[in-house]
């Protein structure tokens, strides 16, 4: 990978980001695009916000992209284009963890600080026969004393990236290399037959269910759209006019609503399409929903914020996957 080695801490900094929550080969196409876009953390300060989610669109988890852009203007701005070379200062970043820090601290400045990721968590949890649960505070806790306990202090980045290495690729989560390990005459969990149980999570998080549909409102060859700038999925990203409901809804009873916002002048509309139902699964919700396209004649009344594009533009904004693939249908 190319931030193997690398010593520059925007550069790492921004693949630690990109690889939260995100599978390394999905990651590094992201990564590259990236550092060509952006190639200092000044080009990405002030950069306009919308070309940074648009190169980000597809990852997921926009919260990432928004810290990502707001530390990038703090280091830019306060610390005149220095990144921090202190654990503490890193910390401090927006969207940095201990994980992250110690990751930063550890490659960039050789700081003695133990990375702890999932990898690092299993291959303790096995060799050590380590039955706390990963995700409790606990389990946390006594995790991140043991790597600490167990790193080389004079070369923290070597053995970090030694030990996650370690667990991509040897003590993998599925189907092990434990006949070529070099510690499957000591690890606890291949001599107990416990490989397949550990590391133990314990929390199941309880998925939500929200029925999105949006009216794809169509004028003169253009559509309305606006920013979501609440604090919820997909904020900064851009969207069609929304109505959310707490369970399937037909189509008239959605157009109805919409009359009733002043949305849409009673009877003097077209309905040119009502799509098949999408549907995106996210880490704790489940969005489904369908896009009713709407022909009408341009109106003063509208959501807050509303701007009209024409077609052509669509694929300058960003959008959140849910609305991309129903752009990718081409029934816009």
């Amino acid at each position: 990978m190319p931030w193997k080695g690398e010593k520059d801490p925007y550069r790492i900094w921004l693949s630690e980001i990109i690889l939260q929550q995100t599978r390394v080969e999905q990651g590094l196409a992201y990564y590259e695009r990236f550092i060509k876009t952006f190639p200092t953390v000044q080009d990405l300060a002030k950069a306009p916000e919308a070309k940074v989610f648009k190169l980000w669109e597809g990852l997921g988890y926009y919260s990432r992209c928004r810290n990502l852009i707001a530390s990038a203007k703090y280091i830019a701005k306060e610390l005149k284009g220095q990144f921090p070379d202190s654990y503490e200062n890193i910390k401090a970043l927006k969207g940095v963890g201990s994980y992250t820090a110690a990751a930063i601290a550890s490659f960039a400045y050789n700081l003695p600080y133990a990375v702890v990721d999932g990898n690092v968590f299993r291959v303790l949890a096995r060799l050590f026969g380590v039955h706390l649960p990963i995700d409790s505070t606990e389990g946390k806790k006594n995790f991140s004393t043991l790597a600490e306990d167990l790193l080389d202090k004079k070369l923290p980045g070597k053995y970090n990236q030694a030990i996650m290495d370690f667990g991509a690729t040897v003590c993998k989560p599925v189907a092990p290399l434990c006949n070529k390990c070099v510690f499957n005459g000591s690890c606890y969990a291949n001599l107990n037959s416990q490989v397949a149980l550990l590391p133990i999570k314990d929390k199941k998080p309880a998925i939500k269910k929200r029925w999105f549909y949006y009216l794809v409102l169509e004028s003169e060859e253009q559509l309305a759209i606006h920013k979501r700038t609440h604090k919820d999925i997909w904020q900064g990203l851009y969207e069609f006019v929304l109505i959310e409901a707490t369970k399937e809804t037909s189509g008239s009873v959605i157009l109805e609503q919409a009359v009733g916002r002043g949305w849409l002048p009673r009877n003097k509309f077209d309905v040119a399409n009502v799509s098949k139902i999408f549907r995106q699964q996210l880490s704790h919700q489940q969005i489904t929903g369908r896009f009713i396209t709407v022909r009408i004649k341009r109106q003063e009344k509208m959501p807050a914020k509303m701007i009209w594009i024409k077609k052509s533009r669509l694929k300058k904004y960003p959008f959140p996957k849910f609305i991309n693939e129903f752009i990718g249908t081409k029934e816009v």
